[in-house]
């Protein structure tokens, strides 16, 4: 169980509160309407003694007038406190939550590319949506009903000791008791709050992968073995929840019967006083009125303390992340890179994942419109090479530098503008191919999209769809072909027009023909600019200018692929491999 230092919980508590500071008008006059609502309990209690003395007892004609009105002004202006609290609270409870998703949304999407390569998705999703659902609950109803029951407490507290102050101090007697076991039920609470939110994040994460690998789980018949596993996570929730709903159900029946004793106490004392003589029986029922009224407001407390506690939980789930800082740090004074060809030099990089070095001592230099070609087997480091490059990660010893300014120093916005990236999995959203091409530029003009459309040998299939440019793609471009998608992706690099270029096994997924299209669009999207592209078949990197064969995060051999050849190393055994292995 992770331990949460005073520290963070007070720098949580400070963040929550500056939440509330921009709504503090709205939280006023939603008390000043709990206020009304108190007074007015604490006004019907009291008016039973003139009820049953004045009325019922003395006959007075004049109070079976005013009361009745005054009963109607209370309900009236009760009935406008309700509304007024449950409108500005909701409001304020719901803004806080907006920013707070907000804010959380916004920090994970700072985070590095490290970080989602740790968290799952599914809780990711969890946190966004669950979680700060349940400190929703805390902060609007949870604060809306305690405050209007503490105020509620203090109106009929006055009303009681008014009446008779030694039956008062009788009653209140009873209720620290009664809150001793409530704070220990708390506690339970949360603990048990905690494992079914860490339970719902896992049944997303599974939805989330089962969704959306759901063709191969069809493949491969795994319907009823999948069924299996959600069934035995929903039971997993379903025990948690019932083991919550245990804990906040006993705190009601302590509640109900230490009220009990009391209410049971106070008519013996008070039935003895009425009897004989010391007081009236519309003190006594008023008396009476009033502190069943009090026990009703102070059972909420306690059902509401389970709530809270359930958000605190929430809280610190949600804060976990929020608090989690960056390794990808920004220069105070960074440098900003101008649009032109960039030289690009890695010197002495050295990278470790976790505790293991994926790159040694990488010396590398790639002049303004070269293309580098990238080869070796899987697991090799490639990837993470290019990776430094857009500072996805940064290099443990060593600098990447591009024209000679290490890129630590420079702004990681203007970095990032001048490169543009095409990956083996082509990444698209649920939007139109318009929006799509146009996802680095949404301001950028039709026909640029067009242009970089027609570039990408991507135009003529876009304008057999229904809606050309404006036809939606479904989610990550379901409705397209791997080729459709691949160029799509490469019409969105050519728009951003980025120097520098990644390209990341952009062909090796696709059949001949789609294979030759892509190329075509590739060979003008790489035109003038520094590119770096990673193959695995190295039929697809006859267009490079130079080639570095990288083995167990090692450059161990560089230069044309007719050198690489002469050599007789890792290159030609490769090559060999690969074309014997095609029969040629």
């Amino acid at each position: 169980m992770k331990i949460i230092s005073k520290n963070n919980i007070k720098s949580r508590h400070k963040r929550l509160l500056s939440l509330i500071k921009s709504n503090l008008l709205r939280l006023f006059l939603a008390m000043g309407c709990m206020l009304v609502i108190a007074a007015s309990t604490s006004a019907t209690a009291f008016l039973v003694k003139p009820v049953l003395d004045d009325i019922f007892f003395n006959k007075d004609v004049v109070m079976l007038r005013l009361i009745p009105i005054a009963v109607i002004i209370i309900y009236f202006l009760r009935g406008i406190g309700y509304l007024g609290q449950a409108y500005l609270m909701s409001y304020v409870g719901q803004d806080i939550i907006r920013r707070l998703r907000d804010s959380l949304y916004d920090h994970i999407q700072d985070l590095p590319l490290s970080f989602f390569q740790k968290e799952k998705t599914g809780v990711l999703m969890s946190r966004i949506t669950n979680d700060v659902s349940i400190v929703k609950a805390m902060v609007s109803t949870v604060v809306t009903g305690a405050l209007r029951d503490l105020f509620t407490i203090v109106g009929l507290t006055f009303v009681i000791f008014y009446r008779d102050w030694r039956m008062a101090l009788c009653a209140l007697i009873v209720l620290p008791v009664a809150f001793f076991p409530v704070v220990k039920f708390g506690r339970r609470v949360r603990r048990i709050s905690t494992g079914c939110q860490e339970s719902m994040a896992d049944i997303n994460t599974f939805l989330h992968e089962t969704f959306a690998g759901n063709k191969i789980v069809k493949a491969f018949g795994m319907e009823s073995y999948e069924k299996r596993r959600f069934f035995e996570k929903t039971r997993r929730l379903f025990k948690l929840e019932m083991k919550s709903v245990i804990v906040k159900s006993l705190s009601s029946p302590v509640m109900e019967f230490l009220g009990g004793i009391g209410i049971a106490f106070i008519i013996w004392y008070g039935g003895h006083r009425v009897i004989t003589g010391v007081s009236t029986a519309g003190t006594f029922f008023s008396f009476m009125a009033a502190v069943l009224m009090l026990y009703d407001p102070v059972k909420k407390l306690a059902k509401l303390n389970n709530a809270v506690q359930e958000g605190l939980a929430a809280t610190d789930r949600v804060f976990d992340i929020i608090e989690k800082q960056t390794d990808i740090r920004e220069d105070k004074n960074p440098v900003i890179i101008k649009s032109k060809p960039h030289e690009v030099i890695f010197k002495n990089v050295f990278f470790k994942y976790n505790d293991a070095f994926v790159l040694n001592d990488i010396n590398l230099e790639v002049k303004a419109g070269e293309i580098l070609a990238l080869v070796g087997m899987s697991g090799g480091g490639k990837t993470t090479l290019v990776n430094l490059i857009p500072r996805f990660f940064d290099a443990t010893r060593g600098s990447v530098m591009i024209d000679g300014i290490d890129i630590r120093k420079v702004s990681v916005d203007s970095l990032r503008d001048q490169i543009a990236i095409v990956t083996q999995e082509p990444i698209l959203f649920n939007d139109t191919v318009k929006n799509n091409i146009a996802y680095g530029d949404r301001n950028a003009p039709e026909e640029d999209i067009e242009k970089a459309a027609k570039a990408a040998y991507a135009y003529d299939f876009i304008q057999n769809f229904p809606d050309k440019f404006d036809t939606e793609i479904g989610e990550l471009g379901g409705r397209l072909s791997g080729g459709e998608k691949q160029r799509i992706c490469i019409a969105r690099a050519l728009l951003k027009n980025a120097p520098i270029l990644i390209l990341d096994e952009a062909t090796s997924s696709l059949d001949t023909e789609a294979e030759t299209l892509v190329k075509k669009a590739l060979e003008n999207l790489m035109k003038g600019r520094t590119t770096f592209v990673i193959a695995h078949r190295l039929s697809t990197i006859g267009y490079a200018n130079r080639i570095a064969v990288i083995v167990d995060g090692k450059i161990i051999e560089e230069g044309s692929h007719d050198e690489l050849i002469a050599l007789c190393g890792e290159y030609y055994n490769l090559y060999q491999m690969q074309f014997s292995d095609n029969g040629i």
